[in-house]
């Protein structure tokens, strides 16, 4: 192996790094730096904070979670499938098929616990 085929992931990972990082050096040096009591305060749409921030959330806002989960998911594994789904096979069927069903099964306990009625 040459060093030359490596290059364009070298340059790919400089480029990276540059874009990421002369920014935030170069605003660090050449921007004013005028700290005040109200910039280093906590804000919390535009009124002081009132609450912990260990504050114990509802449970349905993980069932939400969970929700969102499962169709991200399922959109993120199904399209790249079915585009390739005849070169698969009937086997790749049955797996997509068991896949599916988890989601649903999901979905279905997501469902008797409420996660989809709001107040």
């Amino acid at each position: 192996m040459n060093l030359e085929e490596y290059f364009p992931i070298l340059l790919f990972i400089a480029v990276g790094v540059g874009v990421g990082v002369v920014p935030l050096l170069l605003g660090s040096a050449l921007g004013p730096h005028r700290p005040d009591s109200e910039k280093l305060s906590p804000y919390e749409c535009g009124f002081e904070a009132f609450e912990d921030a260990r504050m114990k959330f509802d449970v349905r806002y993980y069932l939400v979670a969970i929700l969102f989960i499962i169709f991200d998911l399922e959109t993120a594994l199904l399209f790249p499938w079915a585009a390739v789904a005849r070169e698969l096979g009937p086997g790749a069927l049955v797996v997509v098929l068991i896949f599916i069903l988890e989601l649903v099964l999901g979905f279905v306990y997501l469902w008797k616990k409420g996660a989809l009625e709001w107040e």
